[in-house]
């Protein structure tokens, strides 16, 4: 119950976090995107609150222009407009071109021009005034003497036109004001750029600013008055002209538009990169975390079953020893060859006990990521030979032949004598347990280049391919079939064999006949190689140091 409630809590803890940071990420990206948005919008007011200055700008100089004609444009002295406007009211008004003063027929009383020898373009302009432009004035409706601006096309031509009303001995004139286009565009619109452009400049009412300015202005149909080509962005602002030149309007762009653009779409990426990556890092965290909760929980769980196996283990051949040392006792043997079989069962099992006393002593070594060995150049075959003579007897007792074949001459080795026979007791009882329907065991210890090879062969069922690696590893245990009846053990078997060959330089695998024999069974053979000794040389004792292996997941246990 326990168990299963270990496994709600999991199954339920890792959505629960999968939720919570996905929340936590969309408000963190949420919240980007906000800060993004805000540094965006501020760029933009700065940008615009720039482009209303100077359009703001530009109207305040023509208008102050119209003031100063206000002031000397008195229909009670017409006749001296043309002297009134004196050099220096002219260098007041650069732009004006040309005043006139009409009466309520619309018949012009006074024209007084800045231009010489343009008599043709005065002419021109005064039919257009009269005949077109008048009539497009605003002149109802509004106080008399309120200024106002007519920006225009007549004949393909720009005009920007200054008017007001001025009321005399009863009657009503017309003042207009003529502002000189090209003019203005060429002197004061470059005061709008903040480089402004050299006193040079050519007769054209197109000009453009230094190639660093960021401003430019265009009619109402898009194409460019003044100032180069800006690339359309999100940071490009145009703002109308107020009042004068209210059918152009200026654009201003960044000095860096494209840049700073560039830097905000890579400061969001980054943002959101980060953001994803902190959700992926909590999440892989979280079922990192539940992922080593649940392989603890597992372990302990086969920790446990281990104990009672062992327990088990440990139980058996006590029992037997008791129980063959109570009859010796209790003097009921009737011949001396009943009693020599009891002594010899009651060796064996204690022989039997000790390997198993040994391999929980290895065991808790291991465990402790530390194995204590004491090489000697020694006989293979001959730990071998002992090892499996400790088992003869069970074998016998339980209906099987255990068969030695030491090849003869066989290569000395370094080893540790007790560690090869815990290794080879190790594998025999593996085979005794697992193959209990087998005729025959054998023990097979032989040269392979520069390795001894030591074999253990059953007719068992045989190991499955994708199992042969995992078996090694401790407490884990091959998947019961439903033909077999669990088989106890201490699951520390194979591990310790493993452990043995590589600490000795070698390693351990397991093979299984890929066809069966007469009875079905595939059988497997579980080996382990050491190199061969090199040079003589004196007793050495070694400590090997390793990595606590992993524990796989529980399965049938393999001693």
């Amino acid at each position: 119950m326990s168990r299963w409630r270990d496994r709600l809590k999991v199954f339920v803890l890792l959505p629960v976090v999968v939720v919570a940071v996905g929340v936590l990420a969309y408000f963190m990206f949420r919240t980007t995107l906000q800060a993004d948005s805000l540094r965006q919008q501020s760029i933009l007011e700065a940008t615009l609150a720039l482009a209303t200055e100077k359009a703001n700008r530009l109207d305040r100089q023509i208008i102050d222009q119209d003031n100063v004609i206000v002031a000397i444009a008195d229909p009670a002295r017409l006749d001296e407009l043309e002297g009134r406007w004196l050099p220096t009211a002219r260098r007041e008004t650069p732009t004006v071109r040309a005043i006139v003063v009409l009466d309520e027929s619309r018949t012009v009383l006074a024209f007084a021009s800045r231009a010489s020898g343009a008599f043709a373009d005065e002419e021109g302009f005064r039919r257009l005034l009269t005949q077109r432009i008048v009539f497009d004035m605003d002149l109802a409706g509004k106080p008399p003497e309120q200024l106002r601006h007519l920006h225009r096309e007549y004949a393909a031509q720009s005009y920007l036109l200054s008017y007001w009303q001025r009321m005399h001995a009863g009657r009503r004139y017309l003042v207009v004001a003529w502002h000189d286009i090209g003019r203005l565009v060429r002197e004061t619109l470059p005061t709008l750029t903040s480089d402004p452009p050299s006193a040079a400049h050519e007769p054209t009412p197109v000009a453009h600013p230094p190639s660093a300015s960021r401003v430019n202005v265009v009619d109402e149909e898009g194409r460019i008055i003044y100032g180069p080509p800006l690339r359309t962005g999100e940071f490009t602002v145009g703002v109308r002209f107020p009042t004068t030149l209210y059918n152009w309007r200026i654009q201003v762009s960044p000095q860096a538009s494209e840049e700073m653009a560039e830097r905000v779409q890579n400061r969001r990426l980054l943002e959101v990169t980060m953001v994803s990556l902190s959700a992926i890092v909590i999440v892989i965290g979280a079922i990192a975390i539940i992922l080593v909760s649940e392989k603890e929980r597992r372990v302990s769980a086969l920790k446990s079953e281990f104990v009672a196996n062992v327990s088990h283990e440990l139980k058996t051949p006590l029992a037997l020893v008791r129980m063959f040392a109570e009859m010796l006792q209790s003097g009921r043997v009737a011949t001396d060859a009943k009693r020599q079989e009891y002594l010899d069962i009651i060796v064996r099992e204690s022989e039997r006990l000790s390997a198993l006393i040994e391999n929980v002593l290895d065991f808790a070594r291991l465990e402790r990521g530390r194995g204590s060995y004491e090489f000697a150049e020694g006989d293979v075959g001959d730990a071998v030979t002992r090892a499996a003579n400790v088992y003869r007897y069970r074998a016998e007792r339980e209906g099987m032949r255990l068969a030695v074949d030491v090849e003869p001459n066989l290569p000395r080795a370094r080893i540790d004598e007790r560690a090869i026979q815990l290794a080879v007791v190790n594998l025999v009882d593996n085979a005794l347990k697992y193959a209990p329907d087998g005729e025959e065991i054998i023990v097979r210890a032989s040269s392979e280049g520069d390795s001894v090879r030591v074999d253990v062969v059953d007719h068992g069922p045989g190991v499955p391919t994708d199992e042969r690696q995992r078996i090694f590893e401790r407490f884990v245990r091959l998947t019961a079939r439903s033909s077999e009846s669990q088989v106890r053990g201490s699951g520390i078997g194979l591990a310790l064999v493993k452990h043995i060959a590589e600490s000795h330089g070698g390693r351990a695998w397991v093979a299984s006949r890929s066809a069966p024999d007469h009875s079905g069974k595939t059988g497997s053979t579980f080996s382990f190689s050491i190199p061969a000794a090199g040079p003589r040389g004196s007793v050495q004792r070694v400590e090997v140091k390793e990595s606590q292996p992993e524990s796989g997941p529980e399965s049938r246990l393999v001693e």
